[in-house]
C-alpha cells in the first residue's frame, strides 16, 4: 500500500477525488479564521508529518484488506515521519447515496473490525482485550492508536465533518509525547476544548476524555454522533483473544 506524503499527491498522477479530498484536508486544518479543534493534528500538517492512502467504499470486499495493508505499512515506519505524524485515510464514495451518521457509524465500526481480523500480529499483552477498561484502545501490528472518523454527513460537530468518510490514526507514542509534560497537557486539552466549543454548535461531547481515566473509554470518542448520544456497547465486545489475535465470536 502506497503512502503519500500531502505534495506527492498533487504530483502524483491519481483521481481527481483523492486530490481533492487531500485538498479540502489541507484547507480545513490551515484555516485560521476558524482553527481546527485538535492542535496536535494542524502542527502534523503543517510540519508534513502526515502520511496518506485511499480506500475503497467500506462496503468492497476489499477495502478492509486494503486499510489492514496500510495500517501495517505505517506501523512499521511511522517512527520515521515525525513527532506528530497520523495516517489520514479517505474512502472512495463518489456516486453513493449519502447515508446516516448512525449507518456511517456502522461502516465504521466494520471496517475496524474487518481490519482487527486481518492483523498478523498478537494483541499486545499489555492491552486489555475488554474495550471498556480504561487502558484498552485499538492495537495494529502490536502498535497502539487512537482513531478518528469523519463524515459528510455530520453537521452540528463541524470538528468530524469532512467531504468523504475518512479516519486518522494516530500513534499513542506521538500523543504521550505530545502531553509529555503535566503542565502542557493541561494547557492543551483545555485550549483544545476552548476550540470545540467556538468550532461546533454541537456542545462538546460528554464521552471526550483522557486516557486512563478511570471514567475514559477510548472506543467511545473514535467516532462521535452528531449530538450528545453514544452507542450502548463496543462492537469489539464481540472480539475474544485467540492466540493473542482478535478473533470474532462468530469465528467460533
Amino acid at each position: 500500500m502506497v503512502l503519500y506524503k500531502e505534495e506527492e499527491v498533487a504530483q502524483q498522477d491519481l483521481e481527481e477525488w483523492k486530490k481533492d479530498a487531500v485538498r479540502n484536508f489541507s484547507e480545513k486544518l490551515r484555516d485560521r479564521e476558524k482553527p481546527f479543534p485538535c492542535i496536535p493534528a494542524t502542527i502534523g500538517r503543517q510540519l508534513g508529518h502526515f502520511r496518506f492512502a485511499f480506500l475503497p467504499h467500506p462496503s468492497d470486499a476489499d477495502s478492509a484488506v486494503q486499510l489492514a495493508g496500510a495500517l501495517d505499512e505505517y506501523a512499521k515506519n511511522y517512527r520515521g515521519y515525525g513527532n506528530y505524524t497520523s495516517l489520514v485515510l479517505f474512502y472512495d464514495d463518489t456516486g453513493r447515496d449519502r447515508l446516516s451518521v448512525v449507518q456511517y457509524e456502522e461502516l465504521f465500526w466494520s471496517q475496524l473490525k474487518a481490519c482487527a481480523s486481518l492483523d498478523p500480529a498478537k494483541w499486545p499483552g499489555h492491552i486489555p482485550g475488554d474495550a471498556d477498561n480504561p487502558l484498552w484502545e485499538y492495537c495494529f501490528s502490536a502498535e497502539q492508536f487512537f482513531v478518528y472518523c469523519g463524515t459528510p454527513v455530520h453537521e452540528r460537530r463541524q470538528s468530524r465533518h469532512f467531504p468523504y468518510l475518512m479516519l486518522a490514526i494516530t500513534p499513542r507514542s506521538v500523543l504521550v509525547e505530545f502531553n509529555s509534560t503535566e503542565a502542557r497537557a493541561g494547557k492543551i486539552k483545555a485550549d483544545i476544548r476552548k476550540r470545540l466549543a467556538a468550532y461546533d454548535s454541537a456542545p462538546i461531547h460528554p464521552d471526550l476524555n483522557t486516557y486512563g481515566n478511570e471514567d475514559n473509554y477510548e472506543w467511545k470518542q473514535y467516532f462521535l454522533r452528531d449530538d450528545e448520544t453514544s452507542r450502548g456497547c463496543c462492537p469489539f465486545h464481540r472480539f475474544i483473544r485467540s492466540g493473542g489475535r482478535a478473533k470474532n465470536e462468530d469465528e467460533e
